[in-house]
Parts: C-alpha cells; sequence; structure tokens
C-alpha cells in the first residue's frame, strides 16, 4: 500500500504567519491531484501547535507503530521534519534500521538547470509562465474554487460568468485568457478575466476571477470548478463604458475560440 502523508495547511501558518507562502492549491484541490497519482491513501494531518511541537523521534516512533508494518518512507534528501525541524534523513535512517524500514532520500529533481521547489514554481505563476509552472508541476496548470454570487454584470450584458474565490491562491498576472473548466469530468471551453475590472472604477476594487463558460447555461452556485489556463490572450485594461467593454468581450470570447481550437460564434 502507498500513503501520503501531507498536512491541512502550510506549517508556517501555525509557526511562523508572517512567513506563509500563498498555496498553490486549494485544499480540495491538492487531494484531488494526490488521488490522480493512483496512491492508496493520503494522510492529511492536521498542523495545529501541538503537532508543531511533537520531537522528530517520537513522531518516527508513532509512524512505525501506526503503520505496521512499515516497509520503507520516500522523502527528499534535503528533508527536515519535528520541532525545530531536528528530524532529518540521518535520523530517519537511524529509526529505519531500529524499527525494521527502508528510507529513501531521493535527489532534487531539476528545470532548466535549477532545482524545482515550491518557492520556485510560485515565482513562475506570478511572473506569468505557466509553461514552466506545467512542466514543474507535471500536469495543467490550475486553478480550483467554489463558484460565488458576484455583482451580475456579466450576466446583465448577456455574457454570464462564474465568479471563483481563490484570493488565497498565489495566481498568475492579470489579464485574460483562454481556458478549460472541468465539469462533471469534461472540458468545458472558457475565457477567463482575471484582473480588479478598472472599466468599471470602483473606489475600492476589488480581485475577481471570472471565468465565461462557452456555450453552456447551467447554474454553477455552490461548486467548486477547476480551471486551466491555456493560452494568455491579453493584458486587463480600461474601456471608454460597459459598451465598449463588452464588444471586447465579444472579440475575447472569439479569440480563446481560436486558440483553444474551436469554431467561431455565429454572429
Amino acid at each position: 500500500m502507498v500513503v501520503v502523508v501531507t498536512f491541512d495547511r502550510h506549517p508556517n501558518s501555525v509557526v511562523a504567519p508572517e512567513r506563509t507562502p500563498a498555496p498553490i492549491y486549494s485544499l480540495p484541490h491538492k487531494l484531488r491531484v494526490l488521488e490522480g497519482l493512483a496512491v492508496d491513501a493520503t494522510w492529511l494531518i492536521p498542523f495545529d501547535e501541538a503537532f508543531s511541537r511533537i520531537e522528530a523521534d517520537a513522531f518516527v516512533r508513532q509512524l512505525a507503530r501506526d503503520f505496521q508494518p512499515l516497509h520503507s518512507l520516500s522523502v527528499g534528501s534535503g528533508f527536515t521534519f519535528g520541532y525545530r525541524r531536528r528530524g532529518n534523513l540521518e535520523l530517519l535512517s537511524r529509526a529505519g534500521r531500529e524499527h525494521g524500514f527502508q528510507v529513501h532520500g531521493l535527489s532534487a529533481i531539476e528545470f532548466r538547470g535549477e532545482v524545482v521547489s515550491s518557492t520556485r514554481i510560485r515565482e513562475t505563476i506570478r511572473t506569468g509562465d505557466l509553461e514552466a509552472a506545467t512542466a514543474m508541476l507535471g500536469r495543467p496548470y490550475s486553478v480550483s474554487g467554489m463558484v460565488v454570487r458576484g455583482d451580475g454584470l456579466g450576466r446583465g450584458m448577456g455574457i454570464p460568468t462564474a465568479n471563483l474565490a481563490v484570493t488565497d491562491l498565489v495566481l498568475p498576472p492579470d489579464g485574460v485568457y483562454a481556458a478549460e473548466v472541468l465539469l462533471e469530468g469534461r472540458k468545458q471551453p472558457a475565457v477567463l478575466n482575471l484582473g480588479c475590472r478598472p472599466t468599471l472604477r470602483q473606489p475600492t476594487p476589488s480581485r475577481q476571477f471570472e471565468a465565461h463558460l462557452l456555450d453552456f447555461e447551467g447554474d454553477l452556485y455552490g461548486r467548486e470548478l477547476e480551471v486551466v489556463f491555456r493560452q494568455r490572450l491579453r493584458d486587463e485594461r480600461r474601456f471608454a463604458d460597459l459598451a465598449e467593454l463588452k464588444s471586447q468581450i465579444r472579440r475575447d470570447v472569439d479569440g480563446a475560440r481560436q486558440a483553444l481550437g474551436l469554431g467561431l460564434s455565429a454572429g
């Protein structure tokens, strides 16, 4: 049996809140990705103050006891764990000899001559190098979030959007993208707007993540959608009025269709 061990949050959110990085995936999204790796189970550990104070050797003893028979552990060669990060590969190897399991220290993976890390992946996403993010993630870069109610502006213009709650995640630069929404096992083509909608000239603008699903009708409120970025179409910009914005959105829809290999909309 293959078991993945992970936390329900970034450890820094407990031990160093001021240095907590924005997550790449929401927790439900991360669990789905792990499930797709054909593992037998995932052990999701609630990371809280009490857990953060467990000494490394005590955690290994618990692991060996609760996962009998424990055959092997695979970790990165620079892996550290336990209270104040006192545990490392050497401690795991000693514990393995004592409790009868093997330890595999896996070498770092490189991409474009540099080591792959979550920090590096976050940076490529922020700068818009989504091709690199996809390569390092080992799957198409995507964002997952719950559909929440917006102000209805898109629907009022005849171009309804699904507004996703993704404000806590690391995100690409603002702009318009061709995308695909994973919906009930199907890939639904979409055009995505990410930004603060400057045309509205709001006194306190907030960043919005709005996906218009092409050739789709239905209620998506309260559902979690995964949006796969395919191609950047343009930067976000301010238009003279809503009529000009609507015309541009229509062109964006056609641009997304072309980018995704679809026919243009009628009219």
